[in-house]
């Protein structure tokens, strides 16, 4: 039994009640236990499409918005003033995207724009203790400039380092995960100007929770690796890393946050995600890799398995079959967590138009009491309920969100969700198998209709492209729908 694993059992106790305590009152989006996502090269999934997963954790009072953002110009001279204060130079046109908003929060939205460029992220601290940034850096804008300027996930990539390198990130350090329909990456900024970004190779899975996961690096492998050229050297600088006495350079022990690279509540999510997807078994003290083999070929459906977990009949599950309570509250930090406001399967191919080969699966707050439904990129409006205001108005908002906007008695479809799991959460072990059941109900038979739906959509594209686009946007209204009216109709049952 390894050191680290006698480490977690020994704490595992403390940390589970601090959790319970911590969660309910947490606000901080920079909480260790906040985030997972997942990566499946397009040659290790079912398809041929590249999967990203992804749960959005977050504590205190949340919501979550979603818009579609139109493709704008801009006058030449135009500027960006960010969250932070600094000033950016704008770019002549902006692409068009879906935008997953939760108000008030630095590091919380998600988006995917019209080339299928998918990106969301989860914390990593850093020990960066000094940074240096310019004009106060950057911090929420990040992945929204990526979404408006990213033709690819390489160039989301490349456009994000530029800027990192140039004003610095004001945060202590994220894993931002960023995917397209030919490849999968994941970059890691560190607070100030250095960073580091690696390609999950076409036939392997990558999990994170909220560490850095990158291990040896070669900036000398374009193909596969990007990122700050002194990346080794300022480590040597700053007295984290001597090559005579620490061997080859692994970036996440080099540079991680100590407490975060040990936490409890990151190495058993780490775990759990990677037993689950690899094709081997790996314990508990095991040194994870970056990217692993899956034991066959992913689909949806087997993301949706991962990012629903709670250690399930593990030595980490502590409900006894739900017996005792909520596994969302007795569990401690799980994949599925009291704080997951929304869940999504970005489904990402190349062999059909993009409006429907981007395809995102999205579960409403708690992926564990909701179903898995789809939302095509295509669509020209966002389902009726699931959105607050307009995106011009969100974006002036968005630090500094009205009392109306947490008001639980308008119309908007958060709510229907959150409830649900509420409810659930009273009585986990009584009432999980039934609302699971009629979830499943509406997740597989939207499964089983996308390959009948999708071709039928993509012979008319090729005719008509804004009927294809309308098509896509009622069947992606009537599943949401269908999703809130089962949601309502199981909490008052």
């Amino acid at each position: 039994m390894g050191k680290r694993f006698i480490y977690l059992i020994l704490i595992f106790g403390l940390v589970d009640l601090l959790f319970i305590q911590h969660a309910a009152c947490r606000v901080n989006p920079e909480s260790e236990f906040d985030c997972f996502s997942i990566i499946v090269g397009r040659e290790a999934s079912i398809d041929g499409s590249v999967l990203m997963g992804h749960n959005e954790d977050d504590g205190g009072r949340q919501i979550v918005n979603y818009y579609k953002v139109p493709r704008r110009k801009y006058s030449s001279g135009a500027t960006i003033t960010l969250s932070t204060g600094a000033i950016i130079p704008q770019v002549e046109e902006t692409f068009e995207y879906l935008w997953f908003e939760m108000p008030g929060m630095n590091f919380s939205d998600s988006y995917i724009n019209e080339w299928g460029v998918a990106i969301a992220s989860d914390q990593c601290r850093s020990r960066e203790d000094s940074a240096q940034l310019k004009d106060g850096g950057i911090k929420y804008w990040l992945r929204r400039l990526v979404a408006e300027r990213a033709r690819s996930a390489r160039d989301g990539v490349r456009i994000a380092g530029k800027i990192v390198s140039e004003i610095g990130y004001a945060a202590s350090g994220r894993t931002y995960v960023i995917a397209d329909p030919a490849e999968g990456w994941m970059f890691a900024a560190v607070h100030g100007k250095h960073w580091i970004a690696q390609r999950v190779p076409d036939d392997k899975v990558a999990v994170i929770p909220n560490y850095y996961t990158f291990g040896e690096i070669n900036l000398a492998d374009t193909l596969n690796f990007l990122g700050s050229p002194d990346i080794i050297e300022y480590a040597v600088k700053k007295g984290w890393y001597d090559p005579a006495a620490d061997g080859a350079f692994h970036f996440a022990r080099v540079y991680s946050e100590r407490a975060a690279l040990t936490s409890p509540g990151n190495i058993p999510r780490m775990w759990r995600g990677v037993n689950l997807l690899a094709g081997k078994a790996y314990s508990i003290d095991a040194q994870f890799p970056f990217a692993f083999e899956p034991k066959k070929k992913l689909s949806v459906a087997d993301l949706f398995v991962v990012l629903r977990d709670h250690y399930e009949n593990t030595e980490f599950d502590k409900t006894q079959g739900y017996q005792l309570g909520s596994p969302n509250y007795l569990n401690g930090s799980t994949i599925c967590a009291d704080a997951t406001q929304n869940s999504f399967v970005a489904q990402l191919r190349r062999h059909i138009p993009i409006e429907i080969g981007a395809v995102i699966w999205l579960s409403q707050h708690r992926p564990d009491t909701q179903a898995f439904v789809p939302w095509y990129l295509g669509i020209t409006k966002i389902p009726d309920g699931y959105a607050f205001g307009n995106p011009e108005t969100a974006l002036t908002q968005h630090f500094n969100p009205s009392e109306e906007t947490y008001d639980m008695s308008r119309d908007h479809a958060f709510w229907s969700f959150f409830k649900l799991a509420e409810k659930v959460d009273e009585n986990y072990g009584a009432l999980i198998s039934t609302v699971r059941k009629r979830q499943d109900e509406l997740e597989k038979n939207a499964l089983k209709k996308q390959a009948v739906f999708e071709k039928k959509v993509v012979g008319i594209y090729h005719k008509n492209p804004q009927a294809a686009k309308q098509m896509l946007t009622e069947y992606t209204s009537a599943l949401a729908n269908e999703a809130r009216r089962i949601a309502e109709k199981l909490t008052h049952e």
